[in-house]
């Protein structure tokens, strides 16, 4: 069968978002080694989500050498012919890839998906001599195929009937849960050549082609990661599908937060979540010195930092676990909070230090559409990313928890010392006709704010402030406290008609 792959053709040649070793390149058509690479990617070792075969292009350290040699056009429906052959009497059980012809520079190449089989492990005949009879598991190492043997087979056999959570049928949903806009949006958006026939296409055979749709063909079914991504509202089919973003004015201990819960397709909801936190709770800080021309700048949380930690927790959280993805912000840090823990095999010393490589991935599909859409690099680069932008930032080093059992992983990134201290109200104690202690930084800026008598929305709106509390809490709190601010109604703080003006003090300040 012929069709277009749901991936950027030129993408894939430079293996932006395909790692290299999910890629093998063959010069030409030799069914024999095809065969082998076929049962290998589809038994997906290591969870990546199977890989590609790229036929009538030779390699050259691990990348492909263009032009490419190409193959006859006129021989690729004979090889098509030859693979839904080798798929049913070569591979057991029976598995076919989805191929896709294409002319780079001149040339004709087949690709052929290879995706992680739903019935491995796969087998198959070590020759395709007329009387050879032996069969056996192939796997791939590194960017190898290789036989599987002693250790490794048990393992692979082991993986049996075991099919990752987001590439199994959702036998609760129909094709009708399926978003054709926002599969024609995601297609669009990764330079796909499939979105030029999206529209013509029925909701099945274009699942089918991009992998999220699975079954007989007259009973078929949406895969979890197509609900994930492509539905209005996964939350329906996986309960605690949301992003909770909790700010804490007072600190965990306090009596007051606000939250905001967001939920949607993946992707929309990982990144309305990370809109949402940058405007709302990260600031930059400038500081001049006067021996030197560059200024000092800082953020109080580098936003790199904090999407690598919302997106990890996105990407390797389990759906099956009725728990959201909670984001505590307060002064003093940020945490990200998702349940399962690390995969077992996963050292926590080794992860601290950003070394880490994850043997098995919990969700290969999820993790192939973040990486399309640009919002992950997959193959364990998170933590170290974390550890350089946290150390690049002047920020104190993050932390990673988790307990015994693995039950949640918690990300912790400490705010940077400085901007803790402009954020943290230091002017205390009643100060009348003159000013004592350190001005912070937001009470100067409030204090230049002020015209006349003003209510706390006019003056948050003047200092283009959105958050409420924080502006409460860094700005008009310390200067009520240090007395440089008043109200207008003090016997009534609570009052809707309160607003407030400068003190004889704040005055005195403002004119000096």
């Amino acid at each position: 069968m012929n069709t277009k792959l749901p991936i950027n053709l030129a993408d894939l040649l430079r293996q932006r978002t395909v790692e290299g070793e999910r890629i093998e390149y063959k010069m030409g058509w030799n069914p024999e080694s095809v065969l082998h690479s076929l049962c290998a990617f589809a038994n997906d070792f290591h969870n990546l989500g199977g890989g590609y075969i790229i036929i009538g292009m030779e390699e050259r350290n691990g990348r492909p050498v263009l032009p490419p040699k190409g193959i006859d056009p006129d021989s690729i429906d004979a090889i098509q012919k030859e693979l839904l052959n080798l798929g049913h009497h070569a591979l057991q059980p029976n598995y076919h890839p989805l191929s896709a012809s294409y002319v780079v520079e001149g040339k004709s190449v087949l690709i052929l998906w290879v995706p992680g089989g739903e019935t491995r492990p796969y087998r198959a005949k070590v020759s395709l001599a007329k009387d050879a009879r032996e069969w056996a598991y192939y796997i791939r190492k590194q960017s190898s195929t290789v036989r599987a043997r002693g250790d490794d087979e048990r393992e692979l056999l082991s993986l049996a009937t075991t099919v990752p959570f987001d590439d199994r049928y959702n036998q609760s949903a129909s094709l009708d849960d399926l978003s054709p806009r926002l599969i024609e949006d995601f297609l669009r958006e990764v330079g796909s050549d499939l979105v030029e026939d999206a529209r013509n296409l029925s909701m099945e055979a274009l699942g089918r082609q991009m992998n999220i749709v699975g079954g007989p063909a007259e009973a078929a079914f949406p895969k979890n990661v197509g609900l994930l991504f492509f539905n209005e509202a996964p939350h329906r089919f996986f309960p605690a599908t949301q992003i909770d973003v909790v700010w804490f004015p007072e600190g965990p201990g306090g009596d007051r937060f606000d939250e905001k819960i967001f939920q949607g397709p993946l992707a929309r909801m990982t990144r309305e979540a990370l809109d949402f936190i940058q405007r709302n709770y990260l600031k930059e800080t400038v500081v001049k010195h006067p021996d030197r021309a560059e200024a000092e700048r800082f953020w109080n949380f580098p936003y790199a930092a904090i999407e690598e930690a919302v997106v990890n927790a996105v990407y390797h959280r389990s759906y099956e676990v009725r728990e959201s993805i909670e984001v505590r912000i307060t002064l003093e840090d940020l945490v990200v909070l998702s349940f399962p823990g690390p995969d077992r095999s996963i050292r926590m010393e080794e992860l601290r230090v950003g070394k880490a490589v994850s043997r098995r991935y919990r969700n290969r599909r999820i993790g192939e559409f973040l990486k399309e859409l640009d919002l992950t690099e997959g193959r364990s680069t998170g933590i170290p990313k974390i550890l350089k932008v946290m150390e690049e930032n002047g920020s104190p080093a993050p932390e990673f928890e988790t307990d015994d059992d693995r039950t949640s992983f918690l990300i912790r990134l400490p705010v940077h010392q400085q901007a803790l201290q402009e954020a943290t109200p230091q002017v205390t104690g009643q100060v009348t006709g003159q000013v004592t202690g350190q001005v912070t930084e937001q009470i100067h800026k409030l204090l230049r704010t002020v015209e006349g008598e003003m209510t706390r929305g006019e003056l948050q709106a003047a200092l283009g402030l959105a958050h409420r509390d924080y502006f409460t809490e860094a700005y008009l709190q310390p200067a009520l406290e240090a007395g440089l601010i008043e109200m207008t109604i003090p016997d009534k703080p609570r009052s809707s008609k309160q607003k407030y003006r400068l003190s004889a003090a704040g005055m005195a300040l403002v004119k000096q």
